[in-house]
């Protein structure tokens, strides 16, 4: 019988649930179990394609074209899986399939409601994850903060599912803030108090409490936790601040929570493996080497809109025993004033992640330029390899004025234009080119080096490419388009030989790289920046 883990949270939101999710998750593993995790989105949104990323962070690309919440990035990274798009369940996907079946007449005239017929919707969702996924655990994340109105239905139907799954079958776990004043260094757990207490208004009593803190709960905190959490000791724990978020299933485990849970659930479980992941977290927290990265983007605000990115960077550090340390540059900074580009002579490597738009393309196709003319290494991703071959027209093939008509319309050379099936479409959310795509790798390629096989598969999310009219003048100057649609039609790799390091794929790469198992453009890019650090000649890979 499948057990299901339902984790909320209170206090605040981006409280640390996704983390606490994927280390539940990941002690279930390295016991023997089979597990998935779903993420549950309050917002009205169909999913999270046409959010900005300042709003909301990074959108998450799965196999199957999901553009979903960054926590399922972190559930597949933890527990090195691929998850399905169904598996990110939000508001908007429930009420447009319950007004499309009332649409249809299937509730056969009766008055539809919050209760019954949403919460039939979400749990019908999860059975269906549990189903299809054949876990014996499946974990769901509620998010947002336990009070806020939309997440009501959501809280109404796992309350429901603790009925008719049977409490052996169903375990809550709450994880909340506990502040430290810095006054006088208290830990507070009023918050965390009162966020449980809101949790059983709704008729929830939490099995686990998790508390959120700067540092380790002392004994005091932990006794008030469940005293009025009316919980027993050994089911309260708490994600402390570390060096590394991979550390947050060793930390939780060695408290007892692994343990703890099984017991709980009534399940048999293995003796925890832990030696590859214990390896990881050692190889990143004794680095042998250190580079500086400058990355380039028009996000530079919020570090959660590149979260994907650097954990990628993390896993190619980690096999490289190289500290990856990474400063954002607004690109506009670069169009205002563009003395200040000899600021990058300082780094070991130039990146360029993706975006939309036009504003800082000009400030990234500057610092395109000088990687190249520089010989610093560079990787662009999407956005990234665009302009890296709008930066080649222009300056090295000699197109006055080259451009994607993403940014000009207008330009008298669209050396990188709007896909033609992309040209009819009006509807912005889930229409880009998305998901999985097969690769062709020319062979004796930096690429064919990375990757070690003439086919890939890597996941996307665009709507322009680079125009096939242009790309015979673009290999005549010297770029060489290393990685190619099984049709030949569109470019998706493309690399300088001429260069150190000079890469950029049309794909992101950072979705499908793992601990242990690093993306190969990132651990080419690093390795490269190493190498050149080191002064070698060329990279070894």
């Amino acid at each position: 019988m499948t057990k299901f883990i339902f984790v909320t949270g209170g206090v605040l939101s981006s409280v640390g649930k996704g983390i606490v999710t994927s280390s539940i998750g990941k002690m279930l593993q390295v016991r023997g179990f089979k597990v998935t995790a779903i993420k549950i989105d309050p917002y009205v949104n169909v999913d999270a394609g046409t959010m900005n990323p300042y709003m909301h962070g990074e959108v998450y690309v799965t196999d199957d074209g999901g553009e979903t919440d960054l926590d399922l990035g972190w559930y597949e990274r933890f527990l090195d899986l691929s998850i399905p798009k169904e598996n990110n369940i939000t508001t908007g996907q429930i009420y447009q399939s319950v007004i499309e079946k009332e649409r249809k007449g299937d509730f056969l005239g009766r008055c539809v409601q919050i209760v019954p017929h949403v919460t039939n919707e979400i749990k019908y969702r999860i059975r269906k994850v549990a189903e299809k996924s054949s876990a014996d655990v499946v974990l769901t994340e509620v998010g947002g903060t336990v009070g806020d109105i939309e997440g009501l239905p959501f809280l109404e139907a796992i309350r429901q599912m603790r009925l008719e799954e049977g409490y052996d079958n169903t375990l809550y776990v709450h994880v909340a803030l506990v502040p430290i004043l810095d006054v006088t260094g208290e830990m507070k757990t009023k918050p965390l108090q009162h966020s449980v207490n809101e949790l059983r208004r709704i008729g929830i009593q939490p099995d686990i409490i998790v508390a959120r803190c700067r540092e380790m709960i002392d004994k005091e905190a932990l006794r008030k936790i469940a005293l009025f959490g009316t919980i027993p000791e050994k089911a309260v724990f708490c994600s402390y601040n570390v060096s590394t978020i991979y550390q947050v299933p060793l930390i939780l485990d060695e408290q007892g929570m692994g343990n703890f849970i099984c017991q709980r659930l009534k399940l048999q479980a293995s003796q925890p493996k832990w030696d590859e992941w214990k390896s990881f977290v050692k190889a990143l927290q004794n680095p042998k080497y250190e580079i500086k990265i400058a990355l380039i983007g028009k996000y530079a605000g919020l570090v959660d809109s590149y979260v994907s990115m650097n954990e990628a960077f993390r896993h190619a550090g980690a096999e490289c025993q190289t500290k990856v340390s990474i400063d954002y540059f607004e690109a506009e900074i670069f169009e205002e004033n563009e003395a200040e580009l000899e600021t990058l002579k300082e780094y070991d490597g130039i990146f360029i992640p993706y975006g939309f738009g036009s504003r800082g393309a000009e400030g990234k196709i500057m610092a395109i330029k000088y990687a190249r003319e520089n010989n610093i290494p560079f990787l662009g991703i999407c956005f990234g390899f665009q302009l890296a071959v709008v930066e080649y027209a222009r300056n090295v093939c000699g197109l006055k004025d080259a451009n994607s008509t993403e940014i000009n319309p207008e330009t008298p050379h669209p050396v990188v234009d709007l896909m033609p099936e992309q040209k009819t479409v009006t509807y912005k959310g889930a229409t880009m080119r998305l998901g999985l795509h097969e690769i062709f790798v020319k062979p004796n390629t930096i690429a064919y080096r990375l990757y070690k096989s003439e086919k890939i598969y890597e996941r996307h999310r665009h709507r322009f490419e680079v125009n096939p009219n242009y790309i015979q003048i673009l290999e005549k100057h010297g770029i060489i388009f290393s990685g190619k649609s099984p049709d030949g039609r569109r470019m998706e790799i493309l690399e300088l030989p001429s260069n150190f390091f000079f890469f950029a794929s049309q794909f992101h790469g950072e979705f499908k790289s793992r601990p242990r198992k690093p993306d190969p453009e990132y651990y080419g890019f690093v390795k490269a920046c190493l190498d050149r650090k080191l002064g070698k000649d060329t990279p070894e890979f």
